[in-house]
């Protein structure tokens, strides 16, 4: 298997932020949201993705205004994050410095009265009662027919019509695996004859890397949970990062710590990973794929928000984490060795489930990342690489050191450092 799509260019070295419009500020609309652009761009994301901007179902609808997933069209914009001409002026906004838009598109199913259930009724599944039906116990949503033709053109009429109506550069598709293959190959073949688009799953199927750029890390994010839990070792997080290596060549992970789903119903970062998480943000960054970042994680937000009904972030002044994440994605940007360097991950002998310990190198640039994932302070290791030669800096602290390829170093529980080789 093989990909046969290439990834747009400005894609590939990018990181990307998701964006929850209902809860990004009091007005909860697109105008409010696009005064928040200049600070993510000068934080370093480089891609916007806004959850669904379709209007959502009121039949069946969960909670006072229902979720973000239950569309009632797949053309409309949902009146309370403001007008169309809002989003183009947003996406306008955005391509003026330099970020690309993207938007979350759900193609499995719709909410119970999308104009689909009276106009063709024959687009979606039923049961055997002849009832609209749903597999996989949504309450409040309908699954569509992929065997019906007819949908499936509508479908991508659908998702060309943001691309043409207002320049989106590409799409964030909602459970993809639950979507047959030979549809998203269908779609990505009629949009990208409009632009280069990028394309996100949320999916874990490694043969839909032959249509999508990029897909989910479900299976590193539930591992490490595991870990911290202490259900399972952190060998268990790098067997699941080595069946990642055995991806098609160009395929891409999706690396995070804190998503909508996450948030709302397991915890935030700091719930599910306590000391660690900032650590494993490091991990998100350093390593090779696309880091997440989700809305209200520069501030950070402490809070679980509400799916269903409007539950503002709190948001910090200062930020009191846009600092560390500008510093990482700054990084990443330019340094060969994280994007594309190869990866030698180093023995951490008795600290082996609570040390992460990784260098990686492309041509003149190194970089070795230190992880403390656990509460024990004063942790000690030895590294011993010829790759650790030369004048290191710590990309937070600024701080340079000298290397001669043996070096011992000294981690408090939770602690992370990331030391980048001085070129002469």
């Amino acid at each position: 298997m093989s990909k046969q799509f290439s990834t747009v260019a400005w894609a590939k070295a990018a990181s990307i932020y998701e964006v929850n419009i209902r809860q990004y500020t009091l007005e909860g609309s697109f105008n409010s949201f696009a005064h928040h652009l200049p600070r993510l761009k000068e934080m370093g994301i480089d891609i916007i993705w806004l959850m669904p901007i379709t209007p959502i179902s009121v039949k069946e609808r969960l909670g006072s205004l229902g979720s973000y997933y239950a569309c009632s069209s797949y053309t409309t914009i949902n009146p309370e994050y403001g007008s169309l001409d809002d989003l183009k002026a947003l996406v306008k906004q955005a391509h003026a410095l330099g970020l690309k838009l993207i938007i979350d598109w759900v193609a499995n199913h719709t909410g119970w009265d999308h104009h689909w259930t009276t106009e063709h009724p024959d687009w979606y599944i039923h049961d055997e009662a002849g009832n609209f039906t749903e597999k996989n116990g949504w309450k409040d949503v309908i699954d569509l027919n992929y065997t019906n033709q007819d949908m499936r053109q509508a479908m991508i009429a659908a998702m060309r019509y943001w691309i043409t109506e207002c320049d989106i550069d590409g799409f964030r598709c909602d459970m993809a695996h639950l979507v047959t293959l030979d549809f998203w190959k269908q779609a990505r073949e009629s949009c990208d004859t409009l632009k280069p688009l990028f394309w996100l799953a949320e999916c874990e199927v490694v043969d839909y890397h032959t249509v999508f750029d990029t897909s989910y890390a479900w299976a590193w994010m539930h591992a490490t949970e595991s870990q911290v839990k202490g259900s399972n070792s952190l060998q268990d997080v790098w067997n699941v990062l080595h069946g990642y290596t055995q991806y098609p060549e160009g395929a891409q992970k999706l690396f995070f710590t804190a998503n909508h789903d996450e948030n709302s119903w397991n915890g935030t970062e700091y719930e599910k990973y306590g000391i660690a998480a900032k650590a494993w943000a490091v991990f998100t960054c350093t390593w090779q794929g696309m880091p997440l970042i989700y809305s209200g994680q520069e501030s950070p937000n402490l809070k679980r928000l509400k799916f269903f009904d409007k539950d503002p972030i709190q948001w910090n002044q200062p930020l009191e984490m846009a600092r560390f994440y500008e510093t990482l994605l700054s990084f990443r940007k330019s340094n060969l060795a994280i994007m594309e360097g190869e990866t030698f991950i180093l023995p951490t002998g008795e600290h082996a489930n609570r040390l992460i310990a990784f260098i990686r190198k492309k041509g003149k640039d190194c970089v070795l990342v230190l992880l403390n994932i656990s509460k024990d302070d004063r942790i000690h290791i030895e590294i011993d690489n010829p790759w650790l030669s030369g004048t290191f800096q710590n990309i937070f602290s600024g701080l340079q050191f000298n290397f001669s390829g043996k070096q011992v170093f000294e981690l408090q529980g939770g602690e992370w450092v990331v030391y980048s080789l001085k070129s002469n």
